[in-house]
């Protein structure tokens, strides 16, 4: 039996009618999202293996999602977060694929459909495509005893709630389900197949998602371009070296042991506090900044960018280091160009 509609109350002006109306929506969304919360069974984790078991038996197999209408459009929004969460996903839109778009379906992929009723007829032609061609189905609808549930290898099915508007009919609560199923999705896919922040960084490199997640390694200059030398370096050496130029953070030197352990650094600072002292004769010893600051190649950029602007004094390059050797320098610049600031 469906759902009975919620009486609509009286309301005295226009903007409470539109409050009423916006917690009557919101309300009736949450109450489902509960409802279907509770109700979810293996079904779901069946799903959920049978998407992992195309991509990894049919090396990579992608899920294929189609709707039509408002189902569609969901169906774009699932497409999308599985793509960007790790599951290589498409959106086919089912009067296309009727009209050649069907080419784009393999038998290695994941058939995912989403209807309410189950009936839609232009789902029809994928039905069999599936069928003929043995492609796992997995449908998304409220009846489990319509065509569409019935023929799939997977049913999730929706509960039945009323939906949102004052007719009972426009499709609000039911595609609000539908979406949060396909969240529910990707992110259980996420973490079975342990799909994280570096993988999600990969897949979002612009913006500031992107940004937050860049580590020191994907920043700092490295290799040849290292400006190091031996304590016992002279100063007119270390001076040419530090000056010249062409990696891109000149004005900074490294210094290390017979082990290639950092023990120091010399910057321009030094060198001017040092002019006046036959600056030329001293080793590099005697002028570096003992026990520098220092970031890891796994840090964060942003974190190592709020290294550099905290403590006293302020510094504008530090040295990467991993198992106390120097790999790399990041400078404020790298970070700056990186859109960190």
């Amino acid at each position: 039996m469906k759902a009975p509609q919620p009486a609509l109350k009286a309301v005295a002006t226009p903007e409470e009618g539109d409050l009423a109306a916006a917690r009557r929506v919101l309300t009736l969304a949450s109450e489902a999202l509960v409802s279907m919360a509770g109700a979810l069974d293996g079904a779901f984790t069946t799903a959920v293996s049978t998407i992992l078991a195309a991509q990894e038996d049919q090396k990579g197999g992608r899920v294929i999602i189609s709707g039509m209408g408002k189902s569609g459009h969901i169906a774009r929004k699932i497409a999308a977060t599985f793509s960007s969460t790790g599951t290589p996903a498409y959106f086919v839109h089912p009067a296309e694929a009727s009209h050649g778009d069907m080419g784009a379906i393999t038998s290695g992929d994941v058939l995912v459909l989403l209807s309410k009723g189950g009936e839609t007829e232009e789902l029809a032609n994928l039905l069999t495509y599936a069928k003929r061609f043995h492609i796992p189905m997995i449908a998304i609808a409220a009846n489990g005893d319509s065509t569409l549930a019935r023929a799939a290898d997977v049913a999730l099915l929706l509960p039945d709630a009323p939906e949102g508007c004052a007719i009972g009919m426009a499709p609000t609560t039911s595609t609000t389900m539908m979406m949060a199923l396909g969240d529910a999705l990707a992110v259980a896919l996420m973490e079975r197949r342990g799909f994280g922040a570096e993988q999600y960084r990969d897949f979002h490199p612009g913006g500031s998602l992107g940004r937050a997640l860049i580590r020191v390694r994907d920043l700092m200059h490295g290799g040849d371009e290292l400006p190091l030398v031996s304590p016992q370096a002279a100063m007119r050496d270390v001076i040419v070296k530090m000056t010249s130029g062409g990696s891109g953070f000149a004005g900074v030197v490294g210094v290390v042991d017979a082990a290639g352990a950092l023990t120091g650094i010399i910057t321009d600072g030094d060198v001017r506090r040092h002019v006046e002292r036959d600056l030329l004769d001293r080793k590099a010893s005697e002028v570096m900044t003992r026990n520098p600051k220092s970031v890891s190649p796994g840090m964060l950029a942003a974190e190592a960018l709020g290294i550099m602007n905290t403590g006293t004094p302020k510094v504008t390059s530090l040295f990467v280091v991993e198992n106390g050797r120097p790999v790399g320098v990041l400078t404020v610049h790298d970070c700056l160009r990186a859109g960190l600031a």
